[in-house]
């Protein structure tokens, strides 16, 4: 089995002013299977384990390097500068987005250097990341640069449906130039390895179409004729089970019923409406093709109830289980 199985899960506690620090302090109340770290503030957990009634059963520990807790302590790692104490819930904030990037950093470095064994993510804001001085679209491609990662993906899944992205956040207009056969195979590719990590022995990948009725044959498009159709008889060459393109408007249906394991789409929302309207809550976003595992929750930092103890930490709960499933199959 992989060495870092045995260290501890990194959590990023995302940004302070949203719900992070509250999913995160119920995930430990709701016991863990195995070992977690939190990169964040130390007084914001301590906040929002008052905000959710559990100040007095548990406790929040400042440690140095990421270390495994006894039971009722939740250990935080902070190498940057402490949030101001009187940190405003549910607005923009330039101290939580700088830190919400800064926690991931040195969650990112940490286990490119063996010290995790996976790292879960809170939400973070990218207007509040703006605010603190980081112009990055979000947590995936932050996360690919700074572990040097060329060839990478986002994968959205539930209980009922994995779909992977070729393009992720680009304009509509642009999406047709970024479909090419290199990136098309590529995410095939990452396709097969995500199911192999999940515990699927034979992946069955689904390639989606680009236009509507995957082109009909030339009619509204070219793109699958010229790009991905040569993509995925490549990948049935190198021995993967790929299939398509198919249609977008029906593909994911049969996905869902049990006919494929994952489908590849070409741009952000063909793929991401799907999983969503079937529910953020048991949703999971994982990063493909990191040199670590990298799930985190499919919703935002919902600054409309932050503060409130309403939040729900069924997502991070499934992110959490993902990880440990996927790092048991990594190698």
């Amino acid at each position: 089995m992989h060495k870092r199985i045995e260290q501890p899960v990194g959590l990023t506690m995302g940004d302070a002013a949203g719900i992070g620090p509250e999913i995160i302090a119920r995930l430990f109340t709701q016991g863990l299977p195995h070992p977690a770290v939190v990169y964040g503030d130390a007084g914001a957990l301590r906040r929002a384990l008052a905000l959710i009634g559990e100040q007095t059963r548990w406790q929040v520990r400042e440690v140095g390097d990421p270390v495994a807790a006894p039971a009722g302590v939740i250990p935080v790692l902070n190498r940057w500068r402490p949030l101001p104490e009187d940190l405003p819930y549910g607005r923009v904030h330039a101290q939580a987005g700088r830190g919400a990037y800064e926690y991931l950093c040195h969650a990112i470095d940490d286990a490119q250097a063996g010290r995790l064994r996976a790292i879960v993510t809170a939400p973070l804001n990218k207007l509040a990341m703006q605010a603190g001085g980081i112009d990055a679209p979000g947590h995936t491609e932050i996360l690919a640069e700074r572990s040097g990662t060329e060839h990478f993906a986002m994968m959205l899944a539930n209980d009922e449906l994995r779909v992977i992205l070729v393009t992720i956040h680009e304009a509509l207009s642009r999406v047709p130039a970024l479909i090419t056969r290199e990136r098309v195979l590529q995410t095939i590719r990452l396709a097969h390895q995500a199911c192999r990590q999940a515990g699927v022995a034979r992946p069955r990948v689904a390639v989606a179409g680009l236009n509507p009725h995957a082109g009909e044959g030339g009619k509204f498009g070219r793109e699958e004729i010229d790009v991905i159709a040569p993509a995925i008889e490549q990948a049935r060459r190198e021995g993967l089970e790929a299939s398509g393109p198919w249609s977008g408007d029906t593909i994911f249906m049969r996905a869902r019923q049990g006919e494929f394991d994952i489908v590849v789409a070409q741009y952000h929302d063909q793929g991401l409406i799907p999983v969503k309207y079937l529910g953020l809550d048991e949703g999971v976003n994982v990063t493909v093709g990191l040199p670590f595992i990298r799930t985190s929750v499919d919703h935002g930092t919902a600054y409309d109830i932050a503060g409130q103890g309403k939040a729900d930490a069924a997502s991070l709960a499934c992110a959490y289980r993902l990880a440990l499933t996927m790092s048991a199959h990594d190698s």
